[in-house]
Formats: C-alpha cells, structure tokens, sequence
C-alpha cells in the first residue's frame, strides 16, 4: 500500500475517522493505530512483521534493563545486544547475498570454487528504517538522554506508526514518544498543514519523480549505450531530480499523514539543492538519517574533537556506513567513498575560508551564492550514477557515453522535452521554496481546512486513476 494509490485513498480516511472518534479514550486510540499501522505494512508482505515484533520487543526489554543497571559493564552487556539482534536482522535480509557473492569471486579470483550457497531471501520493506528506531532507543537511554518508557503499546507505536514505516522520517524515541503521553489531536492548523504537506509531496512523486523517471532516467541507465553526451547528461540529471521528487515527497507525505492524526514527525528535507557546499547538502538531504549518524557513529568515534586528521577519518567511516545502509553493493561502497572525499575536501575548503575570515552569508554577492551552489550541485552530481548503477560495467557504460562525441543527432538521443521540462519546474519550486516558502505556509494556513480537504480527497482520487501505484518510492528498497 502507498500513499499514491486507490486503496490508501480508502484506508486513510477509516483511519482518521477512528482516531477522531477515540479521541478521549486514548488507550483505544493507541491500539487503534497500531493495528491500523501493522495492517499497513501487513499488505506489503504479512510474513515480516514477526521482524517488527522481534525488533520491537528486543529493544524494550533491553531498554528497561540497561535502565535499571547501574554497572557500566551490564550496561554496555545489554547495549551490546540490542546491537547484535539488529544488525543480525539487518545482516541477514539484506547483506547475507551480497557477502557470499562476494566470497565465491574472491574464491574465484584465486582459483578456488566459489560455490557456497545460501538462501535467497526477499528484502522485508523498510527494515533499515525501524531497526534504527529501535537502536536509537536503546543508545539514548544507554547514554542517559531518556529514561526507559513505562508503556509497551506507546513503544510498539513509537516502532510501527504507520506514516514513516517504511520510508521514515527515522524518529527518535525522544521526540515521538512523549507525544503520545500527551495524546494529542490535530489542531485546524495541522488539518491545513497536513494537507499542504500531503499535496507538496504527492507533486512531488506523481509529477516530478514519476514522470522524469520515466521519460529520462529509467530508459537511460536501462540502456547507456543507445546515448551520447546530451541525452547522458539528460538522464544523470533527471535521476537526480527524481530520486529527489520520490524520497523528498514521500517524506512530506508521511509528515502530512501524521499531522492529521495529530502527531509531528521531524523535517526530511530542507531544499538540498540551494545548499552553497557540500557539507551543506547532507545537513539538507535524509536528516533524520545524517542526524543519527552524527549522533550515534561520527561523534562518538570522536567527531572532530581529536584534530584534523581524525575528524576526516571519522567523516570517511560515517559516509562508508552511509553508503552501505542503502544497500548491499559495491556500488554503495564506492558511493559512501566518494561522498566522504567530496565532504572532506568541502570542509578543507571552508575552513580555509573561515582562517580568512570569509565565512559565508546572506549577504554575499548574488553571483557568487549562485556558483556556489551550481559547483555544490554538481559536485554532488558526480556520485549519482555510481548510486544508480548496479555493477562495475553498467558504470563504465555511463562514463563511456559522456564521452561519446559526434554529431548531434548521435550525441543526444531520444531525449523527451517533457522530462526537461519538468526538471526546469522541479528547479524553480526549490527555488521558489528556499526564498518564499515561509510565505506561501503562512498564506496556506488561512485557509479553511474544510475546503483543503475536499480538494485533497479529490486530488488524491486523480492520482489513484493515474495508477502511479505502478511507480513504488525508491527509498522502498533501502
């Protein structure tokens, strides 16, 4: 079930119905979403959700006993297996092929039989999402940040709430949780927010993502070698700007769906593409993701506090960790390599800058905000096919028609104008959203929720007979 489709027309409109009508029961109200929640994620595949329960029920037990010991080693005992139980789950669904293809080459490589064998196990959706859920639970209260809950359902919610299940945000225990002490309902600003977000985000997917994927990025890297430089050019950009429209619009769906509900999810997304260097882009792109990390691996390897060169070793380490939490390849690797090196040398750059007192501000010089942020984007840009691609060759082809010169008939390809121009709509609306998003919140909240709903209930019936169900969200496989 996606937020695009027919069926999540029909679902979501029972779910805010019964959470309306429990509103002053709220333990009933509670229960409600969470059997609305697993019965969201029973319809991708009803066989994994033991993996939520196990994960689930993992973490609380662990939490509440490394909050009753005192012993710093029984507590690390107890961190130790929360991290193990997580990481097997992770290793196993979504490493376990990846590490015995790589065996058998290695094998091959020196002359031996690669011939070890192993199950082929289908990748439960949104597994990368909730186990870090559950693992940031057991770190903060390992690191004294939250005491254990007293409620297993507000818990077992916390993991499950259907919006971000399988896409995030990734929420923290210490944001969402007390949430539910509190039982809120939504307010008439969050109904007009919540529409707003759900109708930005499904844009976003249906218009943006979708139809750029299709016309530009799905039939190049299917094909690399059918295009010469322009029409190469044409499809690293428009995966680019898909994969920003697909991830960036589900998350601001997933907040919309949880504002209606009455609860606040954390921003995802902050225009990454205004951003003016590259440590500036990973602080706007995935933030809940680049945010756990920061909390949970670079800073306590020691984030910068042990001078120059360890604070780049631990900007290499926590990129490499990035690169693999998206997926088992070596593809992945390379990525969360090459993003490491691109983040080490921005922040060369600008502490070269800030030594001569030339920090950046709003107030520098139009043209010089603007090639910072062009050189940013591009430069960002470079690893995009590497994510994309799925093998070695596949890459090389990419690099092969980027050089493909000749005439330009041969040089272009078929390259559909609607595509192009739809990346010219996507740059203007982040355009338009870094510099008069405030704005345009503030003029959407005087309207009447009433009337943004009727719009929205018939907006989303639209894109259901669009059948963009057909298109799932990328961040579907991580």
């Amino acid at each position: 079930m996606v937020f695009n489709s027919v069926i999540f027309l029909l679902f979501f409109p029972a779910i805010f119905a019964g959470n309306t009508l429990l509103s002053r029961r709220p333990a009933w109200r509670k229960l409600f979403l969470l059997l609305a929640s697993y019965f969201f994620y029973a319809q991708w595949d009803y066989r994994f959700l033991f993996l939520i329960w196990m994960s689930t029920a993992i973490d609380w037990i662990v939490g509440a006993k490394i909050g009753a010991e005192e012993r710093p080693k029984q507590r690390k005992w107890w961190l130790w297996l929360s991290l193990a139980v997580n990481i097997s789950l992770l290793g196993t669904f979504k490493y376990m092929g990846f590490f015995v293809d790589s065996a058998n080459a290695l094998l091959e490589a020196i002359g031996m039989n690669g011939n070890i064998h192993t199950l082929k196990l289908i990748l439960p959706v949104g597994i990368s999402f909730y186990t870090f859920q559950t693992l940031s639970y057991s770190l903060d209260i390992y690191y004294r940040k939250i005491k254990p809950h007293d409620s297993v359902l507000d818990f077992a919610l916390f993991v499950g709430f259907f919006p971000q299940l399988v896409a995030g945000p990734i929420v923290r225990a210490r944001d969402f949780l007390p949430q539910l002490k509190q039982n809120p309902m939504p307010t008439r600003e969050d109904l007009s927010m919540g529409i707003y977000h759900i109708l930005s985000g499904l844009f976003k997917k249906v218009i943006i993502a979708d139809v750029i994927g299709a016309d530009l990025a799905q039939p190049y890297y299917s094909d690399p070698d059918a295009y010469g430089f322009f029409g190469a050019m044409a499809g690293i950009y428009g995966f680019a700007f898909q994969l920003f429209g697909d991830f960036a619009g589900y998350s601001q769906m997933a907040i919309g769906c949880a504002l209606l509900l009455g609860f606040r999810l954390p921003k995802n997304f902050d225009n990454p593409f205004m951003a003016r260097n590259n440590l500036e882009i990973w602080r706007r792109w995935h933030i809940t993701l680049l945010t756990w990390m920061r909390d949970y691996i670079y800073i306590p390897l020691g984030g910068s506090r042990g001078g120059e060169n360890k604070t780049y070793r631990n900007i290499m380490i926590t990129n490499i960790f990035s690169g693999v939490w998206h997926g088992a390849g070596l593809n992945f690797v390379i990525w969360g390599i090459v993003d490491g090196i691109t983040i080490c040398f921005s922040r060369m750059f600008q502490m070269g800058r800030k030594a001569r007192n030339r920090v950046d501000s709003p107030d520098d010089p139009i043209l010089w905000i603007w090639w910072q942020r062009f050189f940013t984007f591009h430069i960002w840009l470079i690893a995009m096919p590497i994510f994309r691609t799925q093998t070695l060759d596949q890459l090389a082809a990419v690099g092969q028609s980027l050089v493909r010169l000749g005439p330009a008939s041969e040089i272009a390809g078929p390259v559909p104008i609607r595509g192009l121009v739809l990346i010219v709509l996507a740059l203007a609306m982040t355009i338009i959203s870094e510099y008069y998003g405030p704005a345009i919140r503030r003029f959407w909240r005087l309207l009447s929720p009433e009337v943004l709903g009727v719009a929205c209930v018939g907006i989303l019936g639209l894109c259901g007979l669009l059948a963009t169900e057909g298109s799932p969200f990328i961040y579907f496989q991580f």
